[in-house]
């Protein structure tokens, strides 16, 4: 695997397309637009602790905030989990 290096978690717009998830709970609607929301997201809003695609999400996400793999395989990763519980995703343009 190639060493992406290491990167700014907190940096946002210039890293991947933000995207809108539509959360059951408090906040009904979180948007996504780095590294760092995406741990928040699968962390601390996530519906359920389980499923491959939301493992799968996590270790790509500490991944990419490790720089061996890119913000947007993150990304990527983060939409594949929602659509595993069901989690509509809207793209954000800006």
């Amino acid at each position: 695997m190639q060493r992406v290096g290491i990167v700014d978690w907190h940096r946002s717009a210039d890293f991947f397309a933000p995207v809108m998830l539509v959360i059951n709970g408090e906040e009904k609607h979180r948007v996504v637009r780095s590294l760092g929301d995406v741990a928040e997201a699968l962390v601390a809003a996530w519906p359920t602790g389980d499923g491959r695609e939301y493992i799968a999400a996590i270790k790509t996400c500490l991944d990419a905030i490790q720089g061996n793999v890119s913000a947007k395989a993150a990304r990527a990763a983060l939409i594949r989990a929602a659509d595993e519980v069901g989690i509509p995703v809207i793209a954000v343009i800006h």
